[in-house]
This record gives C-alpha cells, structure tokens and sequence, in this order.
C-alpha cells in the first residue's frame, strides 16, 4: 500500500473535510470535540487502528481539537496508506 495515489481518489476525502497539501505531499483536517476526553478518547481509537496498520499520523491536540496530518515519509508522499487511515479516521468519528 506505499503506491502513490491517483489525485482524483482523493476528492471524497476533500468532501469530507481533507485538505490536500500538495507542498508536503499530505492529508490534513482538524476534528472538533466538545471536550478533551472526546478528543482523546478519538486518538486513542485512530491510535490503535495506526499501530495495527503500521502508519502513524502527525497529529496535535489542544482540548477539543485535533489536527491530523498524514503522508508516508519512507514514499515521499500520499499513499494508499493515507486514504485508508484517513477514511477510518472518518469512520471513528461518525460512532
């Protein structure tokens, strides 16, 4: 899953919230809690699914926010590893 990705692929993700920084090759989007357990308790379900699949996000919280950045380093850029990451991170939110 490090092959780069077609651009296109990644229009359902900028619908969702994605933002696609082309100048360092990643996803971005920052999620919103109402409280820091929330916003914890998220990255602690994004943290295992991460782990499981060996690709970890650059991310940092402040209370109720977290901001995601994803991009495989070792790739050089956007990967299927990112979308799939990005989309169970998605998926985590919605319950």
């Amino acid at each position: 899953m490090t092959d780069p990705i077609d651009p296109a692929d990644l229009a359902p993700l900028i619908a969702s919230g994605w933002r696609h920084d082309d100048s360092r090759g990643a996803l971005c989007k920052t999620y919103r809690f109402d409280t820091f357990v929330d916003a914890f308790g998220f990255m602690t379900r994004a943290a295992l699914w991460a782990e499981k699949w060996n690709h970890h996000p650059e991310w940092r919280n402040v209370y109720g926010t977290v901001e995601v950045t994803l991009t495989t380093h070792d790739a050089g850029g956007l990967t299927a590893r990112d979308v799939k990451l990005a989309r169970r991170m998605d998926d985590l939110t919605r319950g």
